[in-house]
């Protein structure tokens, strides 16, 4: 496996942000963990994340959060990962949780997803989060095994239409 830096979304990855969100839409795939990307222009998006992570402007119904993109050592975008800072919300509190991550189709499994979520637990843990939840899809498997390898703890199922959310809390230490 290639190491990867996880880091604050930065104006400078903007072409990579714009291959990762090609690529991923190719492919039909979805985007957790990059906010609003998929239904928005690169430019406008990266704008978005920084006001989102100061906490300006939000919308209705939604906190601040803070979008990060994971890198390889050619500074290409494998990941993208976003950390609410609280999920005061009834959507984030039942099916969302705190942490949402995708890894780019050509590039999973290689053990980026559990590498990006073990960065993010650093990051969550210098910012004052000491527990933090994650959920996922049912069918997800990758995924509840990131999550299980990072500390995560089953707690529940959770019922959101027609999908079945699984829901992990992980205690940062």
């Amino acid at each position: 496996m290639s190491n990867i830096k996880l880091v604050i979304l930065d104006k400078k990855y903007k072409k990579q942000c714009e291959e990762y969100k090609k690529i991923m839409l190719e492919n039909g795939s979805g985007m957790d963990g990059s906010g609003s990307l998929k239904n928005t222009d690169v430019d406008a998006w990266i704008e978005e994340s920084e006001m989102y992570r100061k906490g300006i402007n939000l919308p209705e119904g939604r906190v601040p959060a803070t979008q990060f993109v994971a890198i390889d050592e050619s500074e290409n975008v494998v990941g993208m990962l976003q950390v609410r800072h609280n999920i005061n919300t009834p959507y984030l509190s039942k099916y969302g949780g705190h942490i949402g991550y995708s890894v780019r189709v050509d590039e999973r499994r290689k053990g980026y997803a559990k590498e990006m979520l073990k960065q993010a637990l650093v990051w969550c843990r210098n910012f004052g989060l000491n527990k933090v939840l994650i959920t996922c899809k049912k069918e997800n498997i990758a995924s509840a095994k990131t999550i299980l390898a990072n500390g995560g703890v089953f707690e529940s199922e959770a019922q959101n239409g027609e999908l079945t959310m699984l829901r992990f809390w992980i205690e940062i230490k």
